[in-house]
């Protein structure tokens, strides 16, 4: 009965020793490695459409930025325009340009930001400058130091290329200032300056062609709005 009473406890002691050890040995086969996580970045992705320079994506090829502008639809010194559709249109801007440039100008603003007064706040300072530039040095040198936003304005609104970048192009110089676009603009907005300080009248006439070929006047819009009349019924008789 002794022997008999020894066995369940060696047979015990095995199976403890077994689950002891059991759990001990599965996880050595079972490891998984698992692949450390990226890294979290904090650089700032580009929206969509652009590029990481900040140039808009060219419809053309998949990520290539679009450095070529449009040209100027009329020349620097086109004053009478084109034989087109907006002779009458250039021939105004031309007789303005000339005789009352503060209008031109604060038409040409009129049209880029319509906005209640935006005419008077722009006619009238450049008004101011130009009496004072005229009686004091006896010509037009105030006022284009204060009218060359708007052709900078322009330049961008329709992604027109600039004065440096016309003498590139005509000349067929190349330059790496052109491909930077931060200089590049810096560049141009310096060129925009100098086209309005010595060719000033030439500018404001040539930036009046292009808007009113893009954009058209304000006030124009909204007379052109349909008029509902409404009718009063005629009176009916009864026919015999």
């Amino acid at each position: 009965m002794a022997n008999f009473e020894e066995q369940p406890e060696e047979h015990n002691d095995s199976k403890s020793s077994d689950a002891t050890s059991s759990p001990e040995e599965k996880p050595s086969s079972a490891t998984v490695t698992a692949d450390p996580a990226p890294p979290a970045t904090s650089e700032k992705q580009p929206p969509e459409g652009w590029t990481a320079e900040g140039l808009p994506v060219g419809p053309g090829v998949m990520g290539e930025p679009v450095n070529r502008r449009a040209e100027w639809d009329t020349g620097l010194c086109s004053c009478l325009g084109r034989n087109d559709d907006f002779w009458s249109s250039d021939l105004e801007v031309c007789v303005l340009g000339g005789v009352a440039p503060c209008v031109l100008y604060g038409s040409n603003v009129e049209r880029i930001a319509p906005a209640s007064g935006t005419f008077t706040a722009h006619c009238l300072p450049y008004t101011a400058l130009y009496l004072i530039g005229d009686s004091c040095f006896h010509m037009n040198i105030l006022a284009p130091w204060y009218s060359y936003h708007s052709r900078t304005a322009i330049r961008r609104k329709f992604n027109l290329e600039g004065s440096y970048e016309t003498l590139t192009r005509i000349f067929g110089c190349t330059s790496g200032v052109l491909e930077d676009e931060l200089k590049r603009e810096q560049c141009e907005s310096a060129f925009d300056i100098a086209t309005h300080v010595i060719c000033h009248p030439c500018a404001i006439c040539q930036e009046g062609r292009e808007v009113r070929r893009r954009i058209t006047h304000p006030g124009y819009n909204a007379q052109a709005q349909p008029i509902l009349v409404m009718l009063p019924p005629m009176e009916q008789t009864m026919g015999r």
